[in-house]
């Protein structure tokens, strides 16, 4: 058994507790432990992605206990992505936040670290009760890092936000107590194949489950009609946490992939089939909301928000296809978003450092400092954000297109995304023109860090190297969707003997 596969829960929960017990020690001390702590991560992102793409399960059994009894650790090539998509981003955004957000109030540092920690567990877990607890450290984690800082804004945004997601919790112990009353397990493994084996006076009471569960994970991923906290919650909160936030609707689009394609894909008569004909039409509507939402934003922040809405419509109206092809597409979609979003977050933070009047506002039309590096910078994101060559967006877009293509709803997605990116275009045309061709430079611009400039600068190049190496990367990707629509596999990972009889039966 491979320690190492704890590790990305281990180490952000232990440097976290570190944290809040030498909470007095010099602020540079935190700082340095956390960046490290960070770095660790994405280098156990890179072991990961390595491991997994032997295309093999690795196991990590907690105190040696089998499966299904004991809590079990599941590394295949869908969570080590989102290992790595999450490392990377976490080191971007505590990095931006070490250029002085971070003082804006206190445990930053440790609260950044149990954030990802249950981010990484939920990726990693095995087991239905243990992703509830793992949602439920990234949450508590998320609600205090929203109102870092403080301000009526962002305690109104806040209460919207817990209330909801307490909501969610409350669902998400109901959906788990049906489905343990009628399987007697919670293993992910387990429950496939006893969902798949239910007698059929069952099937009205598993359907009621999974359809609460769809409602819980569409939650955590904000699709219509669950979506309308997420604009206030993450325009109102900090640079750095919103731009972490981008990740937080797709452990929602994770938790969906995983649970319904795994749990309730097995049987006759799949109990996913009802989820994935409401999930079709909700993903559409949210898809073209976000849209609308874009266009009518009044600052870059609000837009920003938008545009994760936009792009959990995108991935879900994608995924809901069910084929390796759109399978893989949606993922490739997921990594260009997740890191553009981001970018979006700290660049609306950088340009309104540098602007007299209105920080982010669209309605306040006023000289900025250093126009032409900003305006420059700004139209490149907007670039790859909007989806247009040479970046990830465009490659993305244009294999979500084909993959679709090939089936009878296609032309329903092609004609709700191209037209949601219109509007991004001209959303994000007006901004550019409005800041920056309009009004002048300022006569004494304030101070530029350099620090950040270069960071947001680079999280665009790594999107320009994501279309660079497209080809690997949809190799990767394309085997991570075979891998996904054979849940047998995982089952015999997990569970040897029991999987081994459903591979023999399986067609």
């Amino acid at each position: 058994m491979n320690h190492t596969l704890i590790l990305p829960i281990l180490l952000p929960l232990i440097t976290g507790a570190g944290q809040l017990l030498l909470y007095r020690l010099p602020f540079g001390v935190q700082r340095r432990v956390g960046i490290a702590s960070t770095l660790g991560l994405v280098m156990l992102g890179v072991w990961g992605l390595a491991m997994a793409g032997s295309g093999e399960h690795y196991l990590y059994h907690a105190g040696d206990w089998p499966a299904p009894f004991g809590i079990v650790l599941v590394l295949d090539r869908l969570s080590a992505i989102m290992l790595a998509l999450t490392a990377v981003l976490g080191f971007c955004c505590l990095l931006y936040a070490s250029s002085g957000t971070d003082k804006r109030g206190p445990h930053f540092h440790a609260l950044f670290q149990f954030q990802l920690a249950g981010l990484n567990g939920a990726f990693l877990t095995g087991d239905l009760f243990n992703l509830f607890v793992f949602f439920e450290i990234l949450l508590i984690a998320s609600y205090a890092l929203l109102l870092h800082g403080g301000g009526r804004a962002r305690s109104r945004a806040g209460l919207h936000y817990v209330v909801i997601n307490l909501a969610g919790s409350a669902l998400f112990l109901i959906a788990l107590g049906t489905l343990y009353g009628l399987t007697g397990t919670l293993n992910m493994a387990d429950l496939a194949l006893r969902v798949a084996e239910a007698p059929a006076e069952d099937a009205p009471l598993l359907a009621a489950a999974s359809l609460i569960l769809l409602v819980v994970f569409g939650i955590k991923a904000a699709i219509l009609p669950l979506l309308f906290w997420l604009p206030r919650a993450y325009s109102a909160s900090s640079a750095p946490v919103a731009a972490l936030f981008a990740i937080m609707t797709k452990v929602g689009v994770y938790a969906i992939l995983r649970v319904f394609l795994l749990v309730f894909a097995l049987g006759e008569a799949p109990v996913n089939a009802t989820a994935w004909r409401w999930l079709w039409p909700l993903a559409l509507l949210t898809l073209a909301l976000g849209g609308v939402g874009v266009l009518g934003s009044n600052s870059l922040r609000t837009l920003t928000a938008y545009l994760v809405i936009l792009s959990v419509g995108t991935l879900l109206a994608t995924i809901s296809f069910v084929t390796p092809a759109t399978l893989g597409a949606a993922l490739f979609y997921l990594i260009h978003s997740t890191g553009m979003t981001a970018v979006f977050f700290l660049l609306a933070d950088l340009l309104g450092r540098q602007r007299e009047t209105g920080y982010d506002r669209f309605s306040a039309i006023g000289p900025i400092g250093h126009r032409w590096l900003l305006g420059s910078l700004f139209f490149i994101a907007g670039i790859a954000m909007v989806g247009l060559p040479p970046f990830g967006g465009f490659v993305s877009k244009a294999w979500i297109l084909q993959a679709s293509a090939q089936e009878p709803r296609g032309l329903w997605l092609w004609w709700v995304l191209l037209g949601a990116a219109l509007l991004t275009l001209i959303a994000v045309s007006r901004t550019g023109s409005s800041w920056f061709w309009r009004p002048g430079d300022m006569a004494r611009p304030y101070p530029l860090e350099r620090g950040p400039l270069a960071l947001v600068t680079g999280m665009v190049g790594l999107n320009g190297l994501l279309a660079a190496f497209g080809e690997p990367v949809m190799g990767y990707l394309e085997l991570t969707a075979l891998q996904l629509l054979d849940p047998q596999a995982y089952i015999a990972a997990v569970l040897p003997e029991a999987g081994a009889a459903t591979r023999e039966v399986a067609p």
